[in-house]
């Protein structure tokens, strides 16, 4: 068998968007798992969506998320250039090669002669240019006449290809536009460059998404114009934010830095990204990167769309963070605690053991800790549990005992509160409750009684519960 050769092959217009990083991960995984070669090619003819520092986005999202090319722009390789305007002379050449065999031909059309025929209700060109003899398109060549270069479909028939996930596909070549190959300023288009790049670079297997499954054939009568074996085709549905939409930037989140600045762990999106198209024969969801590519199998690619779930991904997400040592936490914590500025003078090293289990994507820390910053006017009635039995007079009862103690034993609080029930007749659950409301003014909180005492120190938890007194007895 030959050697498997992928490629990713972005426009440099931005942030890198989660369906791109998933057609690059397939083709990843489809290529380590025979063991093939992936490659990054920048497909940057169109100078005006060009957005500076983009290419620099897709190494580092490529790298970080560690699908690691084993050819591209900034590792070299022997089949470079590997940015397509480094390429522009190849491709006239190339297409002139089309123009000779009757694959291809010059087209002078005005931009007012497209128009009119657009107005005129036709749908694609007319292959007016097609007609011209020989003598005149280079009278008009050599006259320095503008001009692009336009496939000739052919008028007839049809063209077959087959298509890993979905059989053959057989399109009418009527359907077929004479799309531009060589744009008059010299430029190919992608329809164009994709194909001679490919063929170049020794791609035989192209992955991409399913918009080209009916524009393939006419890239399949470019290959056979130039006589050139055609590549095998894997087409992936669109990832959809609803049963209608695409996942866009437009709606949201919709790019791997996004996602990353929200607190998923990069192993987390690549596995999620992953399931957005692909299943496991044995429906299992989470994967090392090797795992997937020791499972990755296009059986298990569907035709169908799918839906990004971010809900899903945070589950995926919440799987990884438990796995995470304590240590691990709190070093990528760390990183997000200093967007919360309250947070400063804590322990941050105790927050983050009392976090741990209850983060599933690490901007969860802000909802987690926000209970630090409400606790002037809280809800009186909070005190009330009936579990426990208590209510605001409950803990007007307790809290001056409560204040002594966290004064005086502050170093064993616990078995202080513990002691405090049973001299006073209280459960401990009881006692719990009335301190960690009274110190928290919190519904819920990351930790109990005694690790809120601990995360806010001595002096605040006196200061609160003196605060909490004074309000009781307000009441």
């Amino acid at each position: 068998m030959e050697e498997v050769r992928t490629r990713f092959a972005p426009s440099p217009t931005g942030y890198l968007h989660i369906g791109g990083l998933r057609t690059a991960l397939y083709a990843y995984l489809f290529a380590k798992k025979n063991g093939g070669k992936f490659i990054l090619r920048i497909e940057d003819t169109d100078r005006e969506r060009y957005v500076p520092g983009s290419v620099e986005i897709i190494y580092s999202t490529l790298k970080d998320a560690g699908l690691i090319y084993d050819e591209g722009p900034d590792v070299g390789g022997d089949y470079g250039p590997y940015i397509q305007s480094e390429r522009k002379n190849a491709y006239l050449e190339y297409a002139k090669k089309l123009v000779e065999n009757g694959h291809a031909y010059y087209c002078f059309c005005t931009k007012e002669r497209l128009e009119q025929l657009h107005e005129s209700g036709a749908t694609k060109y007319d292959k007016h240019c097609a007609s011209l003899s020989k003598e005149e398109v280079e009278m008009r060549l050599k006259r320095g006449d503008s001009y692009v270069i336009r496939q000739n479909i052919p008028e007839n028939g049809s063209t077959t290809y087959t298509d890993m996930v979905f059989g053959d596909i057989t399109v009418d070549n009527k359907e077929l536009e004479d799309n531009i190959l060589i744009k008059s300023d010299g430029m190919p288009t992608y329809n164009f460059a994709n194909v001679v790049d490919d063929h170049l670079m020794g791609i035989n297997y192209v992955i991409r998404g399913v918009e080209y499954l009916s524009s393939t054939p006419k890239y399949n009568l470019l290959y056979d114009g130039l006589g050139w074996e055609r590549p095998h085709y894997i087409h992936l549905q669109p990832i959809m934010r609803d049963a209608t939409h695409k996942l866009s930037k437009r709606y949201g989140d919709a790019s791997y830095e996004d996602f990353i600045k929200k607190g998923f762990l990069k192993e987390a999106i690549v596995n999620y990204i992953a399931l957005l198209g692909w299943s496991s024969k044995d429906n299992t969801e989470k994967f090392t990167l090797n795992e997937l590519i020791d499972k990755f199998d296009l059986s298990g690619v569907s035709r169908s769309p799918s839906i990004f779930d971010e809900q899903k991904m945070r589950y995926i997400n919440s799987l990884y963070v438990k796995e995470m040592s304590e240590e691990a936490f709190h070093d990528y914590a760390m990183k997000f605690y200093p967007l919360y500025d309250y947070l400063k003078g804590y322990d941050l090293r105790l927050l983050s053991t009392l976090l741990h289990s209850r983060t599933e994507v690490f901007t969860d820390i802000g909802k987690l800790t926000e209970f630090l910053t409400h606790f002037d006017g809280y809800d009186l009635n909070l005190f009330v549990n009936a579990k426990w039995k208590t209510d605001i007079g409950t803990a007007g009862d307790m809290l001056s005992g409560l204040i002594e103690l966290t004064q005086n034993d502050f170093a064993d609080l616990h078995d202080a509160l513990i002691a405090y029930g049973e001299k006073n007749g209280y459960k401990k659950g009881q006692v719990l409750w009335i301190y960690r409301i009274a110190l928290t003014g919190a519904q819920s909180t990351p930790g109990g009684a005694v690790e809120m005492a601990q995360l806010l120190g001595q002096s605040e938890s006196v200061r609160r519960l003196k605060c909490s007194l004074e309000r009781v007895r307000n009441e």
